[in-house]
């Protein structure tokens, strides 16, 4: 087809959007709530998923050397620490530290430590946390096996929660966005469907005079693409609006972030680029598409 040909046709599938308006904002507000749901129901289930990583990421191991341990020993083992797989963060807990700790943490502390004012039968201490938590016990096991560690311990119990909960909220989420996507794909069908039957003359008469199918189809795919790539940038902007707001207002829990980890909810700022390109590329794929497969059973004249 020539580039003029193109053109031709384009502008017919744009034009056909202004002469059929009604059916074309139709079409424009069930992609864009169906984008809506099933982007929303995707991004919960991303920051869900970032929340209870986050809730591990607080589950630390307790690491204490032998007392007679020399400090240059002590800079030794941090080092090894950190060079060890799955260890995120190493912080250092001299036994000044833990001796204050333990008067603040224990009840009546201060009366029991009242005449104990050498800290030195403490021992110097890490407190360490993990990249992966399913790998907690393996991290421990890996700490323990350093030369001068008197103790590693975790709880496993909480690690073990969380990874349950994780395949609990993988397995909802999952059958949730399925389900959106089915229910949204019916609509998005039923919609086009109804566009194109309401051109079915139109339709059987440029068959009758010897347009071709891709003649045909041609208009319909860029009015269907057009509009499919305009309920995703509607999709993307209602998704930005309210996405920051509740951002905005969970980041001002200070209660909140630490109880259930929602410090590591994800900034919009971190994931527009993908989300508008998700929604901006999926609008247009399915309005195009979904326009052409529903004009074929017109073409059988």
């Amino acid at each position: 087809m020539k580039i003029s040909g193109i053109k031709y046709l384009t502008n017919q599938g744009i034009e056909n959007i202004w002469k059929n308006k009604m059916m074309a904002f139709a079409t424009f507000c069930v992609l864009l709530i169906s984008l809506l749901l099933v982007g929303c129901a995707a991004l919960f289930y991303i920051n869900m998923n970032s929340m209870i990583l986050g809730l591990g990421n607080q589950n630390e191991i307790a690491v204490y050397v032998f007392p007679e341990t020399s400090q240059e020993r002590v800079d030794e083992i941090n080092q090894q620490l950190i060079n060890l797989d799955n260890v995120g963060t190493v912080n250092y807990v001299p036994k000044e530290e833990a001796y204050n700790r333990m008067q603040n943490q224990v009840s009546q502390g201060k009366e029991i430590f009242e005449y104990i004012d050498d800290y030195q039968f403490m021992p110097d201490g890490f407190s360490v946390t993990v990249v992966d938590n399913d790998q907690i016990r393996a991290t421990v096991d890996a700490i323990s096996r350093i030369e001068n560690i008197q103790s590693a311990s975790s709880s496993p119990q909480v690690a073990e929660f969380l990874r349950e909960l994780r395949r609990v909220v993988t397995l909802i989420a999952g059958a949730v966005i399925i389900a959106l996507a089915a229910v949204s794909m019916i609509m998005i069908s039923n919609t086009t469907k109804a566009s194109v039957f309401a051109r079915r003359e139109e339709i059987q008469i440029m068959k009758y005079v010897g347009a071709t199918n891709t003649f045909i189809r041609t208009p319909f795919f860029i009015e269907g693409l057009v509009t499919g790539f305009f309920s995703g940038a509607g999709a993307f902007f209602i998704t930005w609006a309210v996405y920051s707001s509740v951002y905005d207002i969970l980041m001002r829990q200070g209660m909140l972030i630490n109880a259930f980890g929602a410090g590591s909810i994800i900034p919009f700022a971190d994931i527009r680029i993908t989300v508008a390109f998700a929604y901006l590329l999926i609008g247009a794929l399915v309005g195009s598409f979904g326009s052409v497969v529903s004009t074929r059973r017109h073409l059988d004249v």
